[in-house]
């Protein structure tokens, strides 16, 4: 058996034994459903931050008018609705009228006054209405202003008929459009990001155990240390490959039990390469990029021998990957300025811009050069992080080291 076939099942020896040492522990299902758990927690959260701001649906607005207005105002009322979306938080608050009783401007601040939610009162002639409103009530009196103007029209007019008869046809687009791409390539930089850096961020977490219990000195010790690196690299790469397949086959079945307007919504999105090349481009960006960060993650992970020191190393690499993050979504924006071009040439961020090219630009020669920029430096990258790890591990250095070494005795 040659050198390289020797070193390649080693490798692989290696690979097989990280990914089912990481994949068939109750840990890993906790893993897999962590995305869950961070919706989970989001949504309670926003649920009690709006328990805490205040439950609009117990609003009300109120018109004092006299009954023979009642009817007109009712019917007006449910006209200017229609213009609103469906059980949607920008429908304006019921509306409720109340006979005249007095001063119409005192019942109108006792209203406002009292135990009931009110966010407007109306009051006085249509011609000339008067109302009082909460400061965040600015929106209901703009819609009571709607209805004084509408009702006294159809007052005038004599009927609140519609005076035309209007055929609506739902129609779907044939192409998809600049604003759905955007919005693609935007998704697809984000979804990169996340899942490279919360999947290589478990590499950290396997180094220091391995550190700590002394596992990496023993597998240094049965097989050649680039092959550890490798195989490391490559079982993890496993495990998120995994993950990807666990979520992405999760997401594209409950897309069919999505809400028709939500299922219109992502419809209207699209890739410029087409629904076939698009994800093929995002399997292959996703293991560039996971590629270049765990290796960097291993590397300098096998440089530290507490977690306080991998955690502190490991902050310097996630605050430099929100920078590749924001200049490849300002280059999503604007697929043909310098920022760019610049983020598809240098190859840290180039794996986010260029999911973000297939999305706005249905060239595909782009892909094959930038794919093979990328892998040149994964190779550079591994080749430099598997020197890292070396010597992290052997606690080695190079000669000038030793001699300084040999001075301090």
């Amino acid at each position: 058996m040659n050198k390289f076939r020797r070193m390649l099942r080693q490798t692989m020896t290696v690979a097989r034994r990280d990914f089912i040492a990481t994949v068939f522990t109750p840990t890993f299902l906790l893993f897999l459903l962590a995305p869950a758990l961070m919706i989970g927690f989001g949504t309670v959260g926003g649920l009690g931050a709006q328990s805490i701001v205040g439950d609009d649906s117990r609003l009300q607005m109120i018109v004092i008018a006299p009954a023979e207005q009642a009817a007109t105002l009712r019917q007006t009322d449910r006209q200017l609705r229609a213009l609103f979306p469906r059980k949607s938080d920008l429908m304006p608050p019921p509306l409720t009228i109340a006979a005249p009783a007095g001063d119409p401007a005192a019942q109108a601040r006792a209203l406002i006054d009292s135990e009931t939610d009110v966010a407007a009162v109306l009051y006085g002639p249509l011609n000339a209405p008067e109302i009082l409103y909460l400061p965040r009530g600015w929106t209901e009196a703009q819609f009571l202003a709607q209805v004084a103007e509408q009702t006294l029209r159809a007052q005038r007019l004599g009927s609140t008929a519609p005076l035309s008869t209007v055929t609506k046809t739902v129609v779907q687009r044939g192409s998809v459009s600049t604003g759905g791409r955007g919005q693609t390539a935007a998704i697809g930089v984000f979804a990169i990001f996340f899942l490279t850096l919360f999947l290589s961020g478990q590499a950290v977490g396997t180094m220091a155990e391995e550190r700590s219990n002394k596992v990496i000195e023993i597998l240094a010790a049965a097989v050649p240390l680039e092959s550890v690196f490798l195989g490391k690299l490559i079982g993890m790469f496993g495990s998120a490959l995994l993950f990807l397949l666990f979520w992405a086959t999760l997401l594209t079945n409950a897309a069919k039990f999505l809400p028709p307007a939500i299922a219109d919504g992502l419809f209207s999105t699209g890739a410029a390469v087409g629904p076939i090349a698009y994800p093929l481009l995002f399997v292959a960006y996703f293991t560039m990029a996971y590629m270049l960060l765990g290796a960097v993650f291993l590397g300098i992970g096998a440089q530290t021998s507490t977690p306080r020191e991998l955690q502190m190393l490991s902050l310097p690499i996630t605050i430099f990957q929100m920078l590749m993050f924001g200049a490849s979504l300002s280059a999503a924006n604007n697929p043909d300025s310098w920022m760019a071009t610049a983020a598809e040439l240098f190859p840290f961020s180039s794996p986010f811009a260029m999911i973000a090219r297939a999305s706005n630009s249905p060239e595909l020669w782009r892909h094959g050069a930038a794919l093979a920029w990328q892998l040149l430096w994964v190779a550079i990258t591994v080749g430099l992080g598997a020197r890292w790890f070396r010597r992290g591990v052997l606690k080695s250095g190079s000669p000038k080291l030793r001699l300084r070494r040999l001075f301090a005795r």
